[in-house]
């Protein structure tokens, strides 16, 4: 069995209301003896489709003809493709998607899910939060209020998810970033995260944890005074407190707090995975599977960060096709903690695939069909071809004061 000279891209607008993001980017995969694989790439470094054209040149160098078991040795070939052998966003972005229709491949090979090729399921149900979204228009909007800047809404979307079944919320109340970050936090902005944590605690009560996310915009000194306003509150984790470029200054925050420290989104590769466990940065790790170097690789990951007693919560502003290989990963991990969900699977993250991820009261119920357990709606793909300028995810680009 070898991969066919065939790959299919799938650039792919999300449509209002945006719930993890602007657009996907899905591929296919064909083997001679007619098994498909489908993948997902994670990469919002450049526009879609010239990441498009990156998936093709990785493919046509690397992919095709290639027996697709062979996972390893082709995550090498590309880690050290041009002689570059160190973490690069944007090519393992391309290298997820394409590992993770691989493993997808195999999977339905050997007619098993993907997690049975992995050390087998471990866990019946995956325990999920969801963001706060708007109730109407666009995960993007700029109108107020909103769930973003209204303690008082985000507290009535907060009550209302836990009556849904969720028993995590995630919020980041502290205001925009930018591309000149990190800063100190502004007197407003930790008044109104405290003002948040206070309003969704008192509204969800003891039913909920509280993941109170920021996005790398504060210094050490900066998050550790923002953390002291937020720990009586009792988050779950304080998310990306500082840049993720640095790890022993994030382990500075993490030394100063009572509350535990999450980041990965961003990261890629088991090698800046290590750097985060080794300083001490963070007890709970991210990775996007779609972005981190595919799923073989966040299964080195979780191990490293099983020696460390730290533990795993994959996370998700993607499609749900990275979303069934986060789910894949999570059911055979022992540390596993919990997973992010898109609100509950529905809408157009349900639309784009042939049948929906199954969710009830909380939890995710892993696949029992082979590969992913997921398929992609091509029709529902092509009809949603996205053409737009913006990317993935946009940052402020002037100081915020």
């Amino acid at each position: 069995m070898c991969i066919r000279d065939s790959l299919k891209v799938y650039v792919v607008g999300n449509p209002p209301p945006h719930h993890g993001g602007r657009y996907f980017i899905f591929l296919k995969l064909f083997t001679d003896n007619g098994i498909e694989g489908v993948g997902e790439v994670y990469c919002a470094t450049f526009h879609p489709h010239v990441i498009e054209k990156m998936i093709e040149d990785v493919f046509e160098r690397h992919v095709q003809g290639m027996n697709p078991f062979r996972i390893e040795s082709l995550w090498r070939s590309v880690y050290g493709r041009g002689y570059t052998m160190r973490p690069d966003a944007s090519l393992m972005g391309v290298l997820s998607g394409l590992e993770i229709a691989l493993w997808d491949i195999c999977g339905k090979a050997v007619e098993k899910p993907v997690y049975e090729l992995l050390g087998g399921k471990v866990h019946e149900k995956l325990r999920t939060y969801t963001y706060l979204y708007p109730k109407t228009g666009s995960a993007y909007t700029d109108e107020s209020p909103s769930v973003y800047d209204d303690p008082n809404l985000a507290a009535e979307a907060a009550s209302e998810c836990v009556a849904q079944g969720f028993t995590a919320i995630k919020f980041d109340p502290a205001g925009p970033y930018s591309v000149f970050d990190p800063r100190q936090p502004s007197m407003e902005a930790m008044d109104r995260s405290e003002l948040f944590c206070r309003r969704i605690r008192e509204a969800v009560g003891s039913k909920a944890d509280l993941l109170f996310g920021t996005h790398g915009q504060f210094t050490p000194s900066g998050a550790i005074r923002l953390a002291r306003r937020l720990e009586a509150y009792d988050p779950l984790w304080f998310e990306e407190p500082t840049p993720p470029e640095i790890p022993e200054e994030m382990a500075k925050v993490a030394r100063q707090t009572k509350i535990p420290i999450a980041t990965g989104e961003r990261l890629t590769t088991k090698y800046e995975f290590s750097r985060v466990l080794d300083t001490g940065a963070a007890s709970i790790l991210q990775p996007a599977l779609g972005r981190v170097g595919g799923i073989l690789e966040a299964k080195k990951i979780a191990g490293m960060a099983e020696s460390h007693y730290a533990q795993v919560a994959p996370h998700l502003y993607c499609g749900p096709v990275e979303g069934a290989a986060n789910i894949q990963i999570s059911s055979c991990i022992p540390n596993f903690l919990i997973l992010e969900s898109i609100g509950r699977w529905a809408g157009f993250h349900a639309q784009i695939l042939k049948k929906p991820v199954e969710w009830d009261s909380g939890f995710v119920i892993p696949p029992t069909e082979p590969g992913l357990g997921v398929e992609l709606n091509e029709e529902v793909a092509l009809a949603n071809a996205y053409n737009e300028k913006d990317l993935h995810l946009e940052m402020a680009e002037k100081p915020i004061h």
